[in-house]
C-alpha cells in the first residue's frame, strides 16, 4: 500500500477509498487516459487534476479524462475575471506533487477545489493518489469533503 499525502490525509479523515496501482510507463504523457485503459475503467469515470491561475491564485480543477477543462467555466466557478492553466513547476511546488501524480487530496497548500458535476453520476470515481502508476478510487462526495471542493460544470468535450 503506498503512502502518499494524499492516502495519509483520507486516512486521517476515515475516508473509506481503494486503491489501484498499475505499471507507468514512462513513455505515456497521457497520464489519465493511461490509468483509464490499464485499470479497464470508464474514461468519464476517472478524473485528471488540473491547476489553473485565477486572478493570480491557483485553483484546482478536476474533470474526466474523456474532456478538456473550461476555463472561462472554471472562472464563473471560483469568481475570477481571467483563468489560464498553471505553469507546471509551479504546480508541482505548490502542491508537491509531480505532474502526472498531481493528487486533488493532500497537496501541501490548500488550494480552491472545483470538481466537475459529471462526478455526481458515478458512485465512484479515480483521481491519482499522488504519483504516476497510483489511482484511488472514493466516492465524489468523499473527495469533496477531502478537498474542501465544490461541484460545478467545468469540462467540455
Amino acid at each position: 500500500m503506498p503512502s502518499t499525502p494524499a492516502t495519509v490525509a483520507l486516512v486521517a479523515l476515515g475516508i473509506a477509498f481503494t486503491e489501484h496501482e498499475y505499471a507507468h510507463d514512462a513513455s505515456v504523457t497521457s497520464f489519465g487516459a493511461e490509468a483509464a485503459s490499464v485499470l479497464g475503467a470508464d474514461p468519464d469515470r476517472v478524473f485528471k487534476t488540473l491547476l489553473a491561475d485565477a486572478d493570480g491564485a491557483l485553483v484546482v480543477g478536476i474533470v474526466p479524462v474523456s474532456g478538456k477543462l473550461d476555463l472561462k467555466a472554471l472562472a464563473a466557478a471560483v469568481g475570477a475575471k481571467k483563468v489560464e492553466m498553471a505553469d507546471p513547476k509551479l504546480a508541482e511546488r505548490r502542491t508537491g506533487y509531480v505532474v502526472g501524480g498531481i493528487s486533488p487530496i493532500g497537496q501541501k497548500t490548500a488550494l480552491p477545489t472545483v470538481l466537475d458535476e459529471t462526478a455526481e453520476l458515478y458512485d465512484t470515481i479515480f483521481v491519482s493518489g499522488g504519483r504516476r502508476g497510483f489511482d484511488i478510487e472514493l466516492a465524489p462526495a468523499d473527495l469533496r469533503r477531502a478537498t474542501g471542493g465544490i461541484i460545478a460544470a467545468i469540462a467540455r468535450t
